[in-house]
């Protein structure tokens, strides 16, 4: 039996949504009788894909940064810091294979590889509908406003909360299935969700309150360290609830793997932006959308880190 190995951004709804929604177009488009494989893939200081196996009989990436193994068959994504290096950049212009994909204009990569299949391909993605929707609001901000990001009502907020907490690839596997098959009302509804959701949104209370106590908010900008705490995956959009007058969000969070700036902007903000955070993460070896943008170092480096996020918080707030 065939073997398609699919890659995708771990512990986020879009690398998932995205990954799901190439493996119903693979499936159904190319190749039906087929084995899926999957791995996780996340940002870290130094080389990405290292330890990363391409030994499927074709294998893909999805809403990840692009690699010149040969092995690589098929890959999308969306970011505006997609390549490594410019040889690797170099070498996606000169493919001619017609399955890889970038544009960053896409809010998420999984609309972008709907949209991509149906042009292609004739891919018919309105099965997903509802996911590539959630995608898209998701991944693009794209809330009404920050209460409805930060208190989730909605069933594809909590599965969000689900995906970024869970550290189980087990559990976090079995969604890509699950997203082609049920209703994200009908995903809520599986048991180990639900137990996995219960504690995360306790812990989510607990953030909002750390997060409250850490941050201050200068000249629009927000500041905040949590180094202290197991927040990784905190809620994007607290500092947002927090302080709607924030232009920009500068926050530090440590983890077993790395440590992490996260840059981000504020949807709802009445001021315009006028930094592209993508490009100014690329100056310390990060990268992301113009609107969010992040870096990883190793986690014995955290006070460099701590003085580079010290440098971008000044730099957003107008400061020398």
């Amino acid at each position: 039996m065939n073997t398609m190995k699919v890659f995708f951004h771990n512990n986020c709804f879009d690398g998932l949504a995205s990954a799901a929604v190439f493996s119903n177009f693979y499936s159904n488009a190319i190749h039906k009788d087929c084995e899926f494989v999957y791995e996780g893939l996340a940002h870290r200081a130094g080389e990405l894909f290292l330890d990363v196996e391409f030994d499927g009989d074709e294998n893909a990436i999805v809403d990840f940064k692009y690699s010149n193994d040969p092995r690589l068959t098929w890959w999308f994504d969306h970011h505006q810091s997609a390549f490594l290096n410019s040889d690797d950049e170099a070498h996606f212009r000169a493919d001619r294979s017609g399955r890889k994909f970038h544009d960053p204009t896409y809010r998420s990569c999984t609309k972008f590889i709907a949209e991509m299949c149906q042009k292609h391909f004739r891919f018919d993605s309105s099965r997903l509908k509802e996911l590539i929707h959630w995608a898209d609001i998701i991944d693009g901000a794209q809330f009404e406003n920050a209460r409805t990001a930060v208190e989730i009502p909605e069933s594809a907020m909590k599965i969000m909360m689900v995906i970024e907490g869970v550290r189980d690839n087990g559990q976090i596997y079995t969604l890509i299935g699950e997203f082609q098959r049920k209703t994200l009302d009908e995903i809520m509804e599986i048991q180990w969700i639900m137990d996995v959701f219960r504690p995360l949104y306790e812990r989510h209370l607990r953030s909002i309150e750390i997060i409250r106590k850490k941050a201050e908010c200068i000249d629009n900008t927000i500041f905040f360290d949590i180094t202290d705490f197991d927040l990784e995956g905190y809620n994007k959009f607290i500092p947002y609830y927090l302080f709607p007058e924030a232009v920009y969000c500068v926050g530090l969070s440590l983890s077993s793997y790395r440590t992490k700036i996260s840059v981000g902007s504020n949807p709802w903000s009445p001021l315009p932006r006028t930094h592209n955070l993508a490009a100014l993460c690329e100056r310390y070896g990060g990268g992301g959308h113009p609107v969010v943008g992040a870096i990883s170092f190793a986690p014995d480096e955290l006070e460099k880190a701590r003085s580079i996020a010290s440098r971008i918080t000044r730099e957003l707030r107008g400061r020398p």
